[in-house]
């Protein structure tokens, strides 16, 4: 016999025969595999997912605990990051920070706060700092704008 397309068959025993589950006693034993009496062996028992009342919708729901702003936070930047990926006499926007990889969005702003010292003279621009920040980029000879 050729091997052709239409003559291809699994070999024994590699497909099992699927139940048909719940059409009388010879399917798969007497329970036809809804277990033993109770709701969820008849038909039409526990049908479904239920509505919930409100109440009882609200209470399921999960919670927030605190206090949560809706107002959206500026891309936040340290003192020691911006030392690291900038060289003495650069000017700091976020356009710069944004290319250096330190922040990821600039729809909201960022600001710069004074983790992490500052030694080299740079140049602030369209950035908000914090007063120790702005005080530390000061001292070491840079400018803020």
């Amino acid at each position: 016999m050729a091997l052709r397309l239409h003559t291809i068959k699994p070999n024994q025993g590699a497909r099992k025969k699927a139940f048909v589950i719940g059409r009388g006693l010879a399917s798969k034993g007497t329970y036809s595999g809804r277990g033993a009496k109770g709701q969820r062996a008849r038909s039409g028992g526990r049908a479904g997912l239920q509505l919930k009342g409100i109440r009882k919708l609200m209470l399921s729901m999960p919670k927030s605990r605190g206090f949560h702003s809706a107002a959206p936070k500026a891309a936040i930047v340290s003192l020691g990051a911006i030392s690291k990926a900038f060289q003495n006499g650069a000017a700091v926007t976020p356009k710069a920070l944004y290319e250096k990889g330190l922040v990821a969005d600039l729809s909201h702003g960022v600001k710069i706060l004074s983790d992490g010292g500052i030694a080299l003279k740079v140049h602030v621009e369209g950035c908000r700092l914090s007063a120790a920040a702005r005080a530390r980029v000061e001292e070491a000879g840079g400018s803020v704008k």
